[in-house]
C-alpha cells in the first residue's frame, strides 16, 4: 500500500523544491493506526516549513498538473539558516482528520472511526501514527470540521491556561480576527475573561463585533494608542500574545500596559510601575526586527511562546483535558471556516500558493489529499 505525500526540499545550492512523492504506508504496530487523510489545514506554521526562507515571488512550476514541481530561490542571506535541512526531503502538515482504515491489535477500537490527528506529515493520502495521537470526533462530525482540532484550538486554550498559571487576569491578542482569534474570543466570553483584541483594519473589527467581542482596537487608525490604553484600563490585562512579531506593536502594548497600571498610582517611581507586564511572541506575520521604545518601566518581559513546549510543560493529563474540551465544542467554540478546499496537486499551483501565502486574516485553505 502506498500513497502520495507532499514534500519540501532545500537543495544544497539554495533552491526550494516542492513536489509530490509516492511513499509506502507501513503496517500499523499494535498501538498504531492508519488514517485515510480527508482534510488537513494550511496553517502559518505549515507554511514556514513548506517554503522555508524561499522568496516565493521567484516560484516557477514544471512537471504536470497532476504531478507538479515548484521551485523557488532562497536568498543567499538565508542559506546558512537553511543549511541544517539542506538535502533532506521533508513531509509537511501538522494536523488533519480522516477515517481509520487499519488498526493494530491494541487500537482496534478506533477502526472505522473519524479521528482528528496530529504528528506531522499530514499532507499525505495516508498516515500511520500512534493511537494516542488520535482524537475521536463526536458522531456526525466530518473530517473537515475536525481537521483543525489541535493547532488553533489548543493554542487558544493554552493562552488562557498560561494566563491563569502566571497570575494574570486578562489578555491582549494581536491579529485577533483570525480563526484562532475568533476561538479565543469565544473562550473568553464563555469563561468571563477580559480580552483586548488588536486588529489591522475596520473589516477585521467587524468580524469580531459579529461574534460579540467587546474590546477591539484597530492599529490602522490614529486613535489606536488611546483606544488601547482605555481597553487595558477597563480589563486590567497585563499579558499579551502577539502574532505579528516584528515592528513596534509589542512595545506599544507594553507601553499601554504601563500607562494603565499607573492610572491610579499614588506615588511616583523612577523605575515605573511594580506591575509585571508580559508579551509573548508566538507568530511572525511581520518578519522584521521587533522594535522596543523603552517607555514601560523595568518590570516587564518579552519572550517566545509555542504550543508544543507548553503542552510538554503541563503534562499529558492536563493536555487531555484541553483536547476533550475541543472535542465537545468542535462545532461551536472551535469551529473553523475555510476559504477553499484543494487537492495535494492543487496546493502546488502557483496561483493557489500566492493566495494562501498571503496569510490574510479570514482566509484559510484546506487540503483534501484524496481529492482527485
Amino acid at each position: 500500500m502506498d500513497g502520495l505525500q507532499l514534500r519540501s526540499l532545500v537543495t544544497r545550492d539554495g533552491t526550494l523544491e516542492l513536489s509530490l512523492a509516492r511513499v509506502p504506508v507501513p503496517e500499523p504496530a499494535a498501538n498504531e493506526v492508519v488514517v485515510r487523510v480527508e482534510a488537513t489545514p494550511i496553517n502559518p506554521s505549515d507554511i514556514g516549513l513548506l517554503f522555508g526562507a524561499a522568496d516565493m515571488r521567484t516560484a516557477k512550476s514544471s512537471g504536470t498538473r497532476e504531478n507538479p514541481i515548484v521551485t523557488a530561490t532562497i536568498p543567499p542571506a538565508f542559506h546558512r539558516a537553511m543549511a541544517a535541512r539542506a538535502g533532506e526531503s521533508m513531509p509537511v502538515g501538522n494536523e488533519g482528520a480522516g477515517e481509520v482504515i487499519k488498526a493494530g491489535s491494541a487500537a482496534q477500537h478506533l477502526l472505522g472511526k473519524t479521528v482528528a490527528i496530529i504528528g506531522g506529515a499530514m499532507y499525505a493520502q495516508y498516515r500511520c501514527l500512534r493511537a494516542s495521537d488520535c482524537l475521536v470526533l463526536p458522531p456526525g462530525t466530518t473530517a473537515a470540521e475536525g481537521a483543525s482540532c489541535f493547532v488553533n484550538p489548543l493554542t487558544a486554550l493554552g493562552m488562557v491556561e498560561t494566563m491563569r498559571r502566571e497570575g494574570h487576569s486578562a489578555l491582549v491578542h494581536t491579529a485577533a480576527a483570525s480563526n484562532l482569534g475568533q476561538m479565543l474570543n469565544k473562550i473568553c466570553l464563555a469563561d468571563g475573561i477580559g480580552l483586548v483584541n488588536i486588529v489591522r483594519s475596520p473589516a477585521q473589527g467587524e468580524i469580531l463585533r459579529g461574534i460579540g467581542a467587546k474590546h477591539i482596537c484597530d492599529s490602522s487608525v490614529p486613535s489606536f494608542m488611546e483606544d488601547l490604553i482605555a481597553a487595558l484600563k477597563d480589563t486590567n490585562a497585563t499579558l499579551a500574545f502577539d502574532a505579528i512579531g516584528g515592528g513596534k506593536l509589542a512595545g506599544q502594548i507594553l507601553s499601554g500596559m504601563e500607562v494603565a497600571a499607573n492610572a491610579n498610582a499614588k506615588t511616583y517611581s523612577r523605575y515605573g510601575s511594580s506591575v509585571h507586564k508580559q508579551v509573548y511572541i508566538y507568530g511572525g506575520l511581520d518578519t522584521g526586527p521587533t522594535e522596543l521604545n523603552r517607555s514601560f518601566g523595568m518590570v516587564w518581559g518579552l519572550g517566545g511562546w509555542l504550543l508544543t513546549p507548553f503542552l510538554q510543560k503541563i503534562g499529558p493529563e492536563e493536555g487531555e483535558k484541553l483536547r476533550q474540551r475541543v472535542a465537545r465544542e468542535i462545532k461551536t467554540t472551535f469551529a473553523s471556516h475555510y476559504t477553499r478546499v484543494v487537492s495535494l496537486a492543487g496546493a502546488l499551483q502557483l496561483d493557489t500558493i500566492a493566495a494562501y501565502n498571503k496569510r490574510a486574516t479570514g482566509e484559510k485553505f484546506l487540503i483534501d489529499p484524496n481529492m482527485s
